[in-house]
């Protein structure tokens, strides 16, 4: 991200404390003094296993709980001096949504806007326009209940966005969505900042739409930012890329991991019978260089795979746990 940004969040020692249940005096520290940064136009994932903070951090930010400590400036607005300020601003779409299923969604557009102070004509004006973006222009009329589920989801999504705020947060979007709904999805969100300049905070449980979707991402663990930057940041950061060879012969092997581990960053490659195996900073990088010193001392070898490591593999390494633990 360029540094001529515009923060849009700035948290300082941010911190949020409880009395735990059934033991006397004894405090919990859920976020423990987080420093975070998210800039305007920005999609960001906010990532972490259960337990590690990040609702609670999310729910700060959206002011539905005070923080303990710590300053934050949402929106231009200071969290805890003016948390009406930071509502006016942001747009909110919870995991569980916000639309009752006999009401007709429309109607609840309309209700939703005047929350805002929004007039009823240019509530449905605004509507009628996010609906046609987010393909849901049939739905007017049709109680909430009937909707597939990425349709109710794109709705709370229009419901979120309805007073035109900077900055949307969305708690788990495609939860409980089929993979085709979950793409639609996918497609739609990049959408809110591509076409229409929101900068989107973005919480979810799955890896691939972190990946996909996220231009930086935030990892949270007991109640710490334990890592950020882009996806590929992360994932080089952890272990780089794995080649894999395959030779022709274990002697042919045993001269490959030599030149393998006189490589530029390589780790101690592993060998098994034909196959060498070792981990290198940037594989493509890496590969004619190795395939050059191969070539030289007379080795062909008859398979070559680079994999680049996975987000699972990222929180594996930084956590010990995977996202849903």
């Amino acid at each position: 991200m360029s540094e001529a940004r515009t923060p849009i969040i700035e948290a300082r020692g941010l911190k949020r404390s409880f009395k735990a249940r059934g033991a006397k005096g004894k405090t919990i520290d859920a976020v423990r003094g987080i420093d975070l940064t998210v800039y305007e136009g920005e999609i960001v994932g906010f990532l972490g296993p259960n337990g590690a903070g990040k609702t609670t951090t999310l729910k700060m930010l959206c002011t539905l709980i005070a923080p303990t400590d710590g300053t934050a400036t949402v929106v231009g607005s200071d969290l805890r001096r003016d948390p009406l300020g930071v509502r006016r601003k942001i747009g909110y779409v919870s995991q569980a949504g916000s639309t009752s299923s006999e009401a007709r969604a429309g109607e609840e557009i309309v209700s939703h806007a005047e929350l805002y102070g929004i007039a009823p004509a240019e509530a449905k004006r605004r509507a009628q326009s996010l609906l046609s973006a987010l393909d849901l222009d049939d739905i007017w009329t049709r109680s909430c209940g009937s909707l597939s589920g990425g349709q109710r989801r794109r709705l709370d999504i229009v419901m979120g966005l309805i007073h035109q705020p900077r900055l949307v947060f969305l708690d788990e979007p495609s939860t409980g969505l089929d993979p085709q709904s979950r793409a639609n999805l996918w497609t739609h969100i990049r959408q809110l900042r591509d076409e229409f300049g929101t900068t989107v905070f973005l919480t979810t449980h799955y890896m691939d739409e972190a990946d996909s979707l996220s231009d930086r991402l935030l990892v949270i663990d007991h109640g710490a930012i334990v890592a950020e930057g882009t996806p590929a940041e992360l994932k080089k950061k952890v272990s780089g890329d794995t080649i894999t060879l395959t030779l022709r012969s274990t002697e042919d092997a045993n001269t490959a991991a030599a030149i393998a581990a006189s490589l530029e960053g390589a780790d101690t490659p592993v060998t098994e019978t034909h196959v060498v195996r070792f981990h290198v900073p940037e594989g493509a990088t890496a590969l004619p260089v190795l395939l050059g010193r191969l070539t030289r001392d007379n080795i062909d070898a008859i398979g070559v795979d680079v994999n680049r490591p996975t987000l699972d593999d990222v929180f594996l390494t930084l956590t010990g746990r995977s996202l849903r633990d």
